[in-house]
């Protein structure tokens, strides 16, 4: 199992958009399967590369017993709407309601660069557009009405673990350290 740290709101990764996959190999395949042991660890319903430091178009789902992953998703979305609720692993804790399309049909490739095509609704529907968004520099927060995400934003403020990102490593050299 190869569990890595899930980066938190305020990583400069989660805001940019991620690159496509252009190369089908073993190294993507392990990327898969640690987003996949990741996203179970926590546990998510879903989890995209630039969630914990790959900024590559990759993300894994787990939803109704069903577990995937999908590659340069494009996605076609119903014109109907649910609102409900919804978090996100890189802001731990929070919860609003946030609409999205009720139905949606994703097209991408599998890790082996294979077509393949996931359609779902209601909780299905929700997971794949968040995840999307994810390899967009999209967070869930920015799907609020004003008032909503003002509230999210202070409770952000207020979390925990606001301004904690992992992976930053301390230098061994002294701070008075002189370089010729």
């Amino acid at each position: 199992m190869a569990v890595q740290d899930i980066r938190l709101f305020g990583d400069p990764v989660l805001r940019t958009p991620a690159a496509l996959v252009t190369t089908f190999d073993r190294e993507l395949r392990k990327l898969v399967r640690d987003l996949t042991d990741t996203m179970m660890d926590a546990p998510g319903a879903g989890l995209a590369a630039p969630q914990i430091g790959v900024s590559l178009r990759v993300f894994t789902y787990w939803v109704d017993d069903e577990l995937g992953h999908l590659i340069n998703p494009e996605l076609d979305l119903s014109e109907d709407l649910q609102d409900g609720e919804e978090g996100c692993l890189s802001l731990p804790g929070l919860a609003f309601d946030t609409k999205r399309s009720m139905r949606v049909v994703a097209k991408g490739m599998n890790m082996y660069g294979e077509p393949v095509v996931i359609e779902g609704s209601e909780l299905k529907a929700r997971a794949v557009q968040h995840e999307t968004d994810h390899l967009d520099g999209i967070l869930f927060i920015d799907r609020l009405d004003e008032a909503t995400r003002k509230a999210a934003m202070k409770e952000i403020r207020e979390a925990e673990w606001f301004g904690a990102l992992p992976g930053i490593q301390v230098s061994p050299h002294p701070i008075n350290a002189k370089w010729l």
